[in-house]
């Protein structure tokens, strides 16, 4: 019988930990052709959105889509679960705290395979929810001692930081420009909705790691065209994705005389194939716009948990016609 899962079982069952562990294995997947990822579509209305981007995982016998909506009050998230070998739907599932673990463990991800080793600071552009799944995942990867804050509500600001330094038990600062943010990090995080850049080129010192995070529309940007120039690797979650959402890449490339053939895919870094980065002084830049992959793989991941520790409210099953 298919399983209904809530934000709070999501919460008990999927720790960073395994979330980082199972996108890394999306990724492995994508790379071997086991991971067939399908980009996100959108319906707008005029007081909504409905947003749907779906994936299957065929070696670990799974199918899944992840479906959303956005009005003024709010979002809703779920992911449907099923079996890519009978069809069966397994489970339904809250998915906003997913979606907010999965895009930290992706750019844990990529802090791993192309930060510097020995990067311990981090600069976070952004105090809203995305903001702390990203430094949880950051410090799982790396043995991160200080991170600095900016983002533009002051208030909001100290108190991103203290709930972050008690949750990490590392000293988290808040600091009054974005410049003194990105300045100050090994790995710089860029977490906003913002539509013009809020990084930019000559505020990176070499040998910084950019997780570019916030901003999955074409008309969105977070960091400027310098910053593309700048960085020696380049890399996306999905090419084509990228192509139709990722606004730092659509309007960024070519001011930076450069073009799509230069941007990496991270499943090749992650498989070995393209290097993550090529000495301690290069910039690199991981520009996530977030795929159905990472949720199927977690969900998977979830309803194992789930059926392990019986949880969950069951769903009638459905014969179809």
């Amino acid at each position: 019988m298919p399983l209904f899962l809530t934000e709070a079982d999501v919460r008990e069952l999927l720790p960073m930990a395994s979330a980082i562990e199972r996108v890394e294995a999306s990724f492995t997947a994508q790379h071997s052709g086991q991971g067939i990822n399908r980009s996100r579509q959108r319906i707008l209305a005029p007081h909504a959105s409905l947003h749907f981007m779906a994936a299957g995982l065929i070696e670990e016998g799974w199918f899944g889509a992840k479906i959303y909506t956005i009005t003024r009050q709010g979002f809703q998230f779920v992911v449907v679960l099923f079996d890519a070998s009978s069809g069966a739907l397994l489970a339904v599932i809250e998915a906003d705290h997913l979606g907010r673990i999965r895009t930290g463990a992706a750019s844990g991800v990529a802090t791993k395979f192309m930060a510097r080793e020995d990067a311990r600071r981090v600069g976070l552009i952004g105090a809203g929810r995305q903001g702390i799944t990203q430094l949880e995942a950051v410090t799982r990867v790396r043995k991160i001692e200080a991170v600095r804050v900016f983002s533009r509500d002051p208030e909001r600001r100290r108190a991103f930081c203290r709930d972050a330094a008690e949750r990490l038990k590392i000293p988290v600062e808040p600091v009054e420009t974005a410049e003194a943010a990105v300045r100050s990090g090994d790995v710089v995080i860029t977490a906003t909705n913002a539509s013009e850049p809020v990084a930019f080129g000559n505020w990176i010192q070499p040998g910084t790691h950019l997780n570019v995070i916030g901003a999955n529309m074409a008309n969105r940007r977070e960091v400027d065209s310098e910053v593309l120039r700048r960085a020696r690797i380049l890399a996306v979650d999905s090419l084509e994705q990228a192509k139709i959402e990722a606004g730092d890449l659509i309007h960024g490339l070519g001011p930076a005389g450069r073009d799509w053939d230069s941007v990496a895919e991270l499943h090749a870094i992650v498989a070995g194939a393209r290097p993550g980065r090529e000495s301690p002084q290069d910039v690199t830049l991981f520009k996530s716009s977030g795929i159905a992959l990472w949720d199927v793989s977690v969900a998977g991941f979830i309803y194992n948990q789930a059926l392990a520790r019986g949880r969950g409210f069951p769903l009638p099953a459905s014969t179809g016609n």
